[in-house]
């Protein structure tokens, strides 16, 4: 059986962004880590950058161990709500409009290299 917990708006995340209040969203999930700003190894003010925001990809990047994200559980208030974000539109490459594509015409540069030699040399050949 699912797990209900609360959902909060990345609006309302980001609302909290303060040493007092701090949230901070981590894989779609809302942590309050306000009461561990002083506890934190890497200092307080790695998580105030990142208070207010999504900081996935700053998470990730400092290599927490497997106590790190199973002290982070403690801090869950909730998840974010993702009916409210916007879906990117995928545009498949048939439908995107070119007027001039240079990846199509990969002939054009020796083409125009051999035309302009056969010029040179014409005109070398015709001052003789």
């Amino acid at each position: 059986m699912p797990t209900l917990t609360k959902l909060f708006t990345m609006q309302e995340a980001s609302e909290h962004n303060s040493a007092g209040d701090c949230w901070v969203v981590i894989d779609g999930k809302v942590y309050d880590v306000s009461t561990y700003l002083d506890e934190h190894p890497g200092g307080d003010d790695v998580l105030l950058q990142v208070t207010g925001k999504d900081a996935t990809d700053e998470f990730e990047d400092a290599g927490h161990s497997k106590t790190a994200r199973e002290l982070m559980e403690s801090f869950c208030i909730g998840e974010v709500d993702t009916s409210d974000i916007p879906q990117l539109e995928i545009v498949s490459e048939k439908q995107q409009n070119y007027i001039f594509d240079l990846s199509k015409q990969y002939w054009a540069v020796p083409l125009a290299a051999a035309g302009i030699s056969v010029v040179v040399t014409f005109l070398y050949l015709r001052k003789k």
